[in-house]
């Protein structure tokens, strides 16, 4: 293995590492957000002090542009007594409790799906996306200089089959009817709210408040965090989202065709038969203190306000559709309107290598009803087939680089100056071009295998596939595998010992070692020896890898291996290396004995280059 191509192989290395880092906060970074969070808090005292500028969740303020004077008829509203009865629907693909309390939907249940905990109890309960209190929407709008909220109004059930939920509430002498219609086969909710006879309030600002926490569902509640955030597509400048990392927040810059909350294998997204409103709209993340009870229950706080565009000739009403599912890529990719957008495939070339070759082939092997572990093996073993050809390349190359190794050494020791670095760099030039090789030939062979790696970093965390599949000892192939815990948290490795991760560092170990032998090692002082930095590597991978998902560490343990058994039969089968150096030589004889051939304009600039560097040493010596 020459130069260059561990020099690829660390950058990479140096890449995945990047990858890790930034998907991973720091605690200070984490505690330094959530005191901003804390400042932000907001309480409502009960003697009526309220900031009347202000649109509330549970545990933060969104600011609204215009200021609000609470009157008597107001309170009256907001003394009433509110009756939270529930009550349930039910398809075949969820059960949702309403509450009257708002006319809301306050839990629901994704009969197809468990937790992690359920799971690995054989529980027989549905999946709980969210529960009572961890979610609410109301609707907001003046009448006057009143703000007027849903919230606070006692909704009545009124007649309907059972695939829909029919809420009114009274106001004055209108009414507010909000109606929820469910199908079966479908994730999906239609909503649709009538502000119905109600005159002289301003229906041109009426806005929508979203507020959801999300229960942890899956195995590790941090992993989850690090991926949930808020997705939105815009009407003029497509798909976006807010940091996944850490807390953040955002004023719509156009209007949003839809809004997905999303957290790692679930998701709920909202998206209006006319656009939300640029103006007025907002959207927020917020995460937990340790002290804040949820901080070991639910993933994230999610929290909008949305500025909706009503339909004045039909009651003024406004209509969603909300879906509430899987993170599937098959099942998102149906609706046709860029949902899949919210799955973390990557960015670019990452994410079309995964949408257009990954998906379709790993979603093939798994329609002919083999198991995951098969699956990813088989898909391992196509992408490494389809790569053999660049892999053919790398080895060649790294046996020439092998073959001139003592030739350079040569030159190097010939040249131990600086000062003669142009003419030690003709001279290597010129070794390279009559004994056929090159240092970018192997170079190049793996940046062209990189974006295929770094898709696969992305693509096996976001599977929905991999979802409560075992395979061996990994109970759950979209989470880490373990065959001990340790009873305690070691930073920056974790609780516990992935196998898997074990496997996957001793084999690119494996790997390094036998082609240590090709490594050349630095010929100045101050460079980094490339012989450590390739042994240092699979070490820190046991760190990098330990929480991640055990499908990806399964994928990069066979893809070594296959990459170890590749080169070893490319050596003993199929390249002669005596045979491959005498080639090499007789080139190298042919091209000094034939006439001389016109120099390229690079070693022409190099030549010019070494005379001026001549001339400015013979001038600094006069």
């Amino acid at each position: 293995m020459d130069r260059n191509t561990l020099t690829g192989l660390v950058l990479i290395g140096l890449i995945l590492t990047v990858f890790t880092i930034i998907n991973k906060p720091s605690e200070e970074d984490l505690k330094k957000n959530e005191q901003i969070a804390k400042t932000k808090e907001v309480k409502v005292n009960e003697d009526k002090s309220i900031d009347s500028s202000a649109v509330y969740t549970d545990s933060t303020v969104i600011k609204t542009t215009s200021p609000i004077v609470l009157t008597d008829s107001t309170e009256s509203v907001m003394n009433n007594v509110i009756v939270d009865s529930s009550f349930t629907r039910e398809t075949d693909k969820f059960r949702i409790d309403f509450s009257t309390k708002g006319g809301q939907i306050q839990a629901l249940y994704l009969k197809e799906y468990k937790s992690y905990n359920d799971y690995n109890t054989n529980s027989s309960a549905p999946l709980c996306l969210f529960n009572k209190g961890d979610h609410k929407t109301s609707f907001t709008f003046f009448d006057g200089d009143q703000l007027v909220d849903t919230k606070n109004l006692n909704f009545s059930i009124v007649d309907a089959p059972n695939d829909q939920a029919i809420l009114e509430a009274t106001y004055k002498a209108g009414k507010i009817r909000q109606t929820y219609s469910l199908k079966n086969k479908s994730f999906n909710v239609d909503f649709k709210v009538e502000f119905i006879d109600l005159n002289g309030i301003s229906k041109d600002n009426i806005r929508l408040n979203w507020y959801t926490s999300f229960l942890q569902t899956e195995k590790l509640l941090s992993e989850q965090r690090r991926v949930s955030t808020i997705c939105f597509n815009e009407l003029e400048s497509g798909f976006d989202y807010l940091s996944e990392t850490s807390e953040d927040e955002s004023d719509l810059e156009n209007d949003v065709t839809w809004v997905a909350y999303k957290q790692s294998y679930f998701s709920s997204i909202l998206h209006p038969k006319s656009p939300f409103q640029q103006k007025g709209s907002q959207m927020k993340v917020v995460t937990y203190e340790e002290e804040n009870k949820r901080d070991s229950t639910n993933i994230k706080d999610f929290q909008s306000v949305f500025t909706l565009n009503m339909d004045k000739n039909s009651n003024n009403t406004a209509s969603f559709s909300w879906y509430f599912g899987p993170n599937d890529y098959e099942v998102l990719n149906v609706y046709n309107e860029d949902y899949d957008e919210i799955l973390n495939f990557g960015w670019g070339l990452f994410r079309w290598i995964n949408v257009y070759a990954v998906q379709p082939v790993f979603n093939f092997l798994l329609s002919m009803g083999l198991g995951l572990g098969l699956s990813i093996f088989l898909l391992t073993l196509l992408i490494k087939t389809a790569l053999m050809p660049v892999q053919w390349k790398m080895f060649v190359s790294s046996v020439k680089m092998k073959i001139l190794k003592p030739k350079t050494e040569a030159l190097n020791a010939k040249y131990p100056n600086k000062d003669d670095a142009m003419k030690k760099q003709m001279e290597m030039m010129n070794l390279y071009k009559e004994s056929g090789a090159s240092p970018l030939s192997g170079c190049l062979p793996m940046l062209i295998q990189m974006p295929i790696l770094l898709a696969v970093f992305r693509f096996f965390p976001s599977a929905f596939e991999l979802r409560q599949q075992s395979f061996l000892w990994a109970d759950d192939l979209s989470s880490y595998d373990s065959i001990l815990d340790l009873g305690m948290n070691i930073p920056l490795y974790g609780d516990h010992v992935s196998l898997f991760t074990l496997l996957m560092s001793g084999t690119t170990l494996l790997y390094t070692f036998m082609n240590s032998g090709n490594m050349q090692q630095p010929t100045q002082p101050g460079m980094p020896n490339m012989k450590v930095l390739m042994y240092i590597f699979p070490i820190m991978m046991i760190f990098f890898f330990n929480n991640y998902s055990s499908g990806l560490s399964y994928y990069y343990f066979i893809s070594t291996l296959f990459s170890i058994l590749i080169m070893f039969m490319i050596k003993k089968l199929f390249v002669d290396e005596e045979k491959l150096k005498m080639k090499m030589e007789a080139k190298a004889g042919a091209a000094s004995s034939s006439e001389p051939k016109k120099k390229s304009r690079f070693q022409e600039k190099l030549e010019e280059m070494q005379r001026k560097q001549k001339e400015a040493l013979k001038n600094k010596n006069k």
